[in-house]
């Protein structure tokens, strides 16, 4: 579990692809600070496994299905990321739940600057959007951000310059494809709604053209 505040920026090292996998080496220097095997360190959001350590960078395998719902399918060497270690239960909890798991990938439509913040357009598919709300959280590439506004094409959030000088937002640009996670509290609440035994792809609903007719719609 994280909480979308990023602790350091750290750079692709190396990337091994399989071919429906990876192994990537990230230097770094924080997050390594009290890290062991098997700890979870979360790269531009994504929640992946330290495979391996040394002084100043740790290994970690990215499954298929991280590559196919994240940005690291294009990771190249040289590459700056966002990293923040998992959330200790005693400290504070600036951000908002952030379980590293990316539901899609959104691309950054536009870039403006409003006074003293920077608002960043993004584009993204209708499964995503539904769970977005204005004044809601969402995680972009790690960050826990708030949104300022959502249509049914795109949201829009507004950055202060310290977020955008410590994260790579710093290093976006229009085009630029970015990690997407919902708030998960949305997802719960959507399980807990449906009929117990369905699902969210089924059509759970009894209401028909037919059934409004026959009661007077």
């Amino acid at each position: 579990m994280f909480t979308g505040i990023v602790e350091e920026i750290g750079k692709v090292k190396s990337i091994k692809k399989g071919t429906n996998s990876a192994i990537l080496e990230i230097e770094a220097r924080l997050v390594l600070e009290g890290t062991k095997l098997g700890d979870s360190i979360a790269v531009n959001g994504i929640c992946l496994t330290v495979t391996d350590l040394t002084a100043n960078s740790f290994r970690a395998d990215v499954m298929h299905e991280t590559l196919n719902r994240s940005a690291l399918k294009s990771a190249k060497a040289g590459m700056k990321v966002n990293l923040e270690r998992a959330m200790l239960a005693g400290g504070r909890f600036g951000g908002h739940i952030v379980s590293g798991h990316v539901d899609g990938l959104g691309k950054i439509k536009s870039i403006k600057k409003d006074d003293n913040a920077i608002l960043y357009r993004i584009e993204a598919e209708g499964k995503i959007l539904k769970y977005i709300v204005e004044k809601g959280s969402i995680t972009i590439d790690g960050i826990s951000l708030t949104v300022a506004d959502v249509t049914g094409r795109d949201f829009m959030i507004s950055a202060i310059p310290h977020t955008v000088a410590q994260t790579i937002l710093s290093e976006k640009k229009v085009g630029d494809y970015v990690n997407l996670e919902n708030d998960i509290i949305g997802k719960y609440v959507e399980k807990l709604m449906m009929p117990e035994g369905q699902n969210k792809q089924e059509n759970t609903s009894k209401i028909s053209k037919e059934f409004l007719l026959a009661n007077g719609f």
